[in-house]
């Protein structure tokens, strides 16, 4: 019998991490709320509630590796995403598989533009760092005790096909762009980011996930080397065929419109990240898989490409005036 891939969440993460092990060959369950289309054939779905230890075990039975993609609201971290991770441990854990772990870098908190390696301090500065790092220490405790074989990947900022309202150049930059629209952008325009191309997340937590080397690791996703989003911007002009303006956001108008919108306002202490250099350095992986993070030219041709196919104004997150 082949084994099995248990994909727990069908957000941008899990979606691309679904095509990336179809396109291998290998046999992949997708978990998710909601029932969802346009599956690669082959690829087997379960609907429910992964924060049911019931439902989460039942959808992971079989499975020889489980992967924990799942993002809760913004806004809700703190009370969502503990328990969600609890359930899916649980599930691989009854199922005797590795788990694979998809993360940020929220844990290192705000390092002074200083570049994050796996070896980088764990010290969070903001309420969802805290939050990833007690999740983190979680999988750290099990996997020493030998309760769980454990391989974590961790992105930065991720932009690629289906990252909208989630992604710091999805909506607002992307498919404002690609509908003739100025980008708006966070912090500073012209600090050095890390942005992570989903394509490039799902090659790391497929190969997390077959790759005995991997096991009981932490590893950074490869990324393409930083740029600033204004060169971003310009980039994405180039293909597009036409000038793209670029409108930072000003802080008060994130405070103001987070008065309405809890994730906007969950976005407020993320701010440090664009307003000095980001840079996450995957240069580990890279060295021990071979594995290299594809052109920035290629991922955004790639990522414009996903939003000319289809109206910008029908994706969810994107804002049209």
């Amino acid at each position: 019998m082949p084994d099995l891939h248990v994909v727990f969440g069908a957000g941008p993460v899990g979606r691309a991490l679904v095509d990336e092990l179809a396109a291998r060959g290998e046999a992949v369950r997708l978990v998710s709320r909601k029932p969802v289309a346009g599956l690669p054939a082959g690829v087997a779905h379960a609907a429910g509630d992964a924060s049911s230890s019931v439902f989460a075990q039942v959808a992971a039975a079989g499975a020889t590796t489980v992967y924990q993609c799942l993002s809760p609201p913004y806004s809700r971290w703190a009370d969502l995403f503990p328990p969600l991770q609890h359930s899916v441990v649980a599930a691989a854990r009854e199922a005797g598989a590795r788990y694979v772990s998809f993360e940020n870098v929220y844990l290192y908190g705000d390092t002074r533009g200083a570049p994050m390696t796996e070896d980088a301090p764990v010290r969070p500065t903001t309420r969802k760092g805290t939050v990833r790092a007690a999740m983190a220490n979680e999988l750290a405790r099990l996997a020493a005790a030998g309760d769980l074989e454990v391989a974590t990947a961790r992105a930065s900022d991720y932009f690629g096909p289906r990252a909208t309202f989630q992604s710091p150049l999805g909506s607002e930059v992307t498919g404002r762009a690609v509908a003739g629209k100025s980008a708006r952008l966070l912090g500073d325009p012209d600090q050095p980011h890390s942005f992570t191309f989903l394509g490039d997340a799902a090659r790391v937590l497929a190969t997390l996930g077959t790759d005995s080397r991997a096991a009981g690791g932490v590893w950074h996703v490869p990324n393409a080397p930083a740029r600033t989003q204004r060169e971003i911007v310009a980039m994405i002009a180039g293909i597009v065929g036409h000038d793209v303006g670029v409108a930072p956001t000003p802080r008060w108008l994130l405070r103001l419109l987070g008065l309405f919108v809890p994730d906007i306002r969950a976005l407020d202490e993320m701010r440090y990240e664009f307003t000095q250099p980001f840079v996450v350095d995957g240069s580990r992986f890279t060295g021990t898989f071979g594995i290299e993070a594809t052109p920035l030219a290629d991922s955004i041709r790639a990522t414009v490409d996903w939003w000319r196919d289809r109206d910008p104004a029908a994706v969810r997150g994107y804002a049209s005036s």
